[in-house]
């Protein structure tokens, strides 16, 4: 006497009979996670200029950022800034003095990035006081052009 038992007891889910698959796949996540992530350490070093300024081009290659440099920037009407804080005239060996080392006790890097129609004169006096103040490693940053 069959009473509608089939399969030897198991029941059939859905269609076919698989039962529903109970796992995420996560990997289009994470190739979405990588792109971003490349898009922003792209992106970021591209931020940190905030003093808008015409820089000088040239074709060499650009450096990478290193952890804990500093940067100085020289406008067009030679106002000098620390990072993004403008320096009134003769702050700015008062405000590298204070600049703390590294953790090897050297000074850190300085980025110095000034106006393609400044003086070369007032540039050479800044580059002056990053040197008395014990700063002598200077990377001079310039707009890197393709061709």
């Amino acid at each position: 006497m069959a009473m509608g038992v089939s399969g030897g007891g198991r029941r059939r889910r859905g269609r076919g009979g698989r039962s529903p698959m109970a796992e995420i796949n996560v990997t289009p996540l994470v190739d979405v996670m990588l792109v971003l992530l490349i898009i922003f350490m792209v992106t970021a070093p591209l931020l940190k200029a905030a003093v808008p300024i015409e820089l000088p081009e040239t074709r060499a290659k650009a450096m990478s950022e290193e952890q804990g440099q500093i940067t100085i920037t020289v406008r067009r009407d030679g106002t000098v800034f620390y990072e993004q804080d403008q320096l009134a005239p003769g702050e700015l060996a008062d405000r590298l003095t204070s600049t703390p080392k590294g953790a090897d006790g050297k000074p850190p890097l300085v980025t110095l990035r000034a106006d393609k129609a400044l003086d070369y004169g007032r540039v050479m006096d800044v580059m002056g006081e990053l040197n008395r103040a014990g700063f002598t490693s200077i990377s001079l940053v310039t707009d890197v052009s393709g061709g």
